[in-house]
């Protein structure tokens, strides 16, 4: 299994008003952002150039919209700017490979 670029343990995710699960994962992995419960299943996944985060107002929630699909997450500052670096790196070096394979 390779390795997530990014990797934020504890995270509350939720739909609408519905709490999803109180201490998942979210990850960003193979150009995806994966969103995990806690027992290890996957909630939602999607390619990172289909994945928006917004929610910059509010204290600790975030929201990740995949692919048309909104979730808040429960997450802390810090691990949302990591997030967002995570996700500019994926999209670059995705953006590179698919460079590479066009020509």
């Amino acid at each position: 299994m390779v390795e997530p670029e990014y990797d934020a343990a504890g995270v509350g995710i939720g739909r609408m008003l519905r709490s999803l699960t109180r201490a998942g994962h979210v990850l960003v992995r193979n150009g995806e952002l994966v969103l995990m419960t806690s027992y290890g299943s996957e909630i939602d996944s999607a390619p990172v150039e289909d994945v928006r985060i917004s929610g910059y107002g509010l204290r600790d929630r975030t929201v990740a919209t995949l692919r048309g699909r909104s979730y808040w997450l429960r997450i802390g500052l810090g691990h949302r700017e990591g997030l967002l670096s995570a996700l500019r790196t994926a999209r670059a070096k995705s953006a590179a490979e698919r460079g590479v394979l066009g020509t």
